[in-house]
């Protein structure tokens, strides 16, 4: 029997009203009054009460979207998810002394890999021979290393986050410019520390390299800020004012109304666009404050603050080289850059600008006007990069034999066997430690694990934007 066939029979046998009650319906001011109350009947005080319970429930976000879903982005997803799980490693193994750690120890890191249990260590590092080989010392236990091509990766990287070392120092600079209170705290800035393309010494060298732009300060609390020193006009002008109305940097720029309309890309199935064209029409048209402005003097909820914590996501997926972020991540600045407290409702109500992805533990949001079907428009070389990491993790050939040490003198001389016995690995000193827990805001995803080959066939041919 149905909940509303439960009320009806309870009205027949008793008060209209204390049958409403009793069963959790929402009477309350609108039929207080004894002559509202003569007036309406319980089917329309039912009929409200389920409306309000309709409009004010929450669903789970993969509900609401998944007639929405853009199968050329969740396979974007499902590539940043594979690819980061091997960075992880190969930055774990990049800050061991001799560049090679034990499995048993890698096995104590899978919340940091993001691979948990049953998936078997050893598999996930066999799956990349191209990049990481696994060795046995003379008393049996296992190690991992990198390969001579990870190592020359890892030297490309480097040289190409110090060629992006300015840019990102811009971006940075300009978080701060369109923060609340021109500055913010460290630990929340390291959580883009990748999609940024800083440095894996961003929190103890490179802040300290651009003084004329920022600075580190201490909170009351003694936490970290990161402040800003100067601001810059010329960099007071955003991504869209640049692509919309060629702006260039202006010395004499003041951030203020704009008018700009943002551009739209529509999933190729979404087929109801003509009834809320008219809303589009509206939205685009109305006028919002840059988000270089103070907003403070906006009132939360408005039309207005709803576009502006637009223009400010919008803003912050420009800065990023993959026009993409964990949703938790923005989610973290809501008080610094003045957005809403439902920041995915928003996210998911302006599907032309942004797309949701759903897949894996954290949700991801992509910048769409960036995307071509699975691939992004514009590549900065520090994604090339990326890309060249993922086309050599893989492998569907015979599983090589693990090769055991006859000489390791040389590993003993070096203290690199940390004991006598297999349950004993190598000490993690503090920065390490401190290393892996920023790491750990790398390896978004499920708990699955997938070969690039496999990918395209999870999910059906579906047409792009």
């Amino acid at each position: 029997m149905t909940r509303l066939q439960i009320i009806g029979k309870a009205v027949a046998s008793s008060n209209e009203w204390s049958a409403a009650g009793e069963f959790g319906c929402f009477v309350t001011s609108p039929v207080r009054s004894p002559t509202l109350r003569r007036n309406w009947s319980f089917g329309e005080i039912l009929l409200n009460w389920s409306q309000r319970r309709l409009m004010t429930t929450s669903k789970r976000v993969q509900d609401r979207s998944k007639d929405k879903r853009v199968h050329d982005l969740e396979i974007a997803t499902e590539k940043h998810k594979v690819v980061s799980k091997v960075l992880v490693l190969m930055e774990m193994l990049k800050k061991e002394p001799e560049m090679i750690i034990p499995v048993r120890s890698l096995d104590r890191c899978r919340k940091q890999i993001n691979l948990p249990r049953p998936h078997s260590i050893v598999d996930f590092i066999r799956k990349s021979p191209k990049l990481f080989e696994l060795y046995k010392d003379q008393k049996g236990l296992l190690w991992c290393g990198m390969t001579k091509e990870a190592d020359d990766l890892l030297e490309e990287e480097e040289r190409l986050i110090r060629e992006h070392s300015a840019t990102a120092a811009e971006y940075v600079t300009r978080m701060l410019m369109m923060s609340v209170d021109k500055r913010l705290p460290l630990d929340k800035i390291a959580h883009f520390r990748r999609e940024f393309g800083l440095p894996a010494d961003f929190r103890s060298e490179w802040v300290h390299e651009y003084p004329q732009h920022f600075k580190v300060v201490k909170s009351p609390d003694e936490d970290d800020y990161l402040e800003l020193v100067e601001w810059n006009p010329a960099w007071a002008i955003t991504e869209l004012e640049k692509a919309v109305l060629g702006v260039s940097e202006s010395a004499s720029h003041s951030p203020g109304l704009l008018s700009l309309s943002f551009p739209l890309k529509f999933p190729a199935t979404y087929k109801k666009l003509y009834r809320y064209g008219g809303k589009i029409e509206h939205f685009q048209k109305r006028s919002y404050l840059s988000p270089y402005a103070d907003a403070r003097g906006l009132q939360a909820g408005s039309k207005e603050f709803d576009k502006r914590a637009i223009a400010v996501m919008h803003e912050l997926l420009s800065f990023t080289m993959e026009k993409r972020l964990v949703t938790d991540h923005l989610t973290h600045f809501r008080r610094e850059f003045v957005m809403p407290q439902k920041l995915m409702r928003l996210l998911l109500k302006h599907l032309g600008i942004f797309y949701v992805s759903e897949r894996g533990k954290r949700f991801s949001v992509f910048l769409t006007e960036a995307y071509e079907g699975a691939e992004l428009i514009q590549k900065c070389p520090l994604v090339i990069w990326k890309e060249k990491v993922l086309s050599l993790i893989g492998y569907r050939g015979r599983k090589k034999k693990i090769e055991t040490f006859t000489d390791v003198s040389d590993m003993e001389n070096n203290a690199v066997v940390g004991g006598s016995s297999e349950d004993e690995g190598i000490p993690m000193q503090l920065d390490q430690i401190e290393a892996i827990s920023e790491l750990e805001d790398i390896a978004v995803g499920d708990s699955s694990f997938m070969d690039i080959h496999e990918i395209d066939n999870e999910y059906k041919p579906c047409d792009s934007f």
